[in-house]
């Protein structure tokens, strides 16, 4: 069902800060972008080196946790798949995106939390 990690997001207090210190360990800043309407809480995306994934930067004090953000076949077969678990909750279930897929976002057993993405 996973196919690789696109990306894992981080939260900050301080987040050009981190991004002045991430670049220092050699990735470039990418794209930036906010999280609300209000234009209060942002994203910034961080490549690496080579491209292969990105580091999110947000700061975003209700989101004081990792998200990996995961690419599989398809999200909403990943859905159906594991929708009867009752250790998995989810926090956002299939949605579309403006790339013509689909995203969803859910809690692991663990407690770890997942973005979903792909058709």
């Amino acid at each position: 069902m996973w196919k690789r990690i696109e990306c894992v997001a981080i939260y900050t207090e301080d987040i050009e800060k981190s991004v002045e210190f991430y670049q220092s360990l050699g990735l470039t800043k990418a794209w930036e972008a906010f999280q609300d309407e209000e234009k209060q809480w942002k994203l910034i995306g961080m490549k690496y080196p080579d491209g292969s994934s990105e580091l999110v930067l947000k700061n975003n004090p209700n989101l004081k946790f990792a998200e990996t953000e995961i690419v599989v076949e398809d999200v909403r077969e990943t859905y159906e798949s594991l929708k009867s678990n009752p250790e998995v909750q989810w926090i956002r279930t299939p949605f579309p995106n403006s790339l013509g897929g689909h995203v969803a976002v859910m809690q692991a057993p663990d407690g770890n939390v997942f973005v979903l993405v792909g058709k």
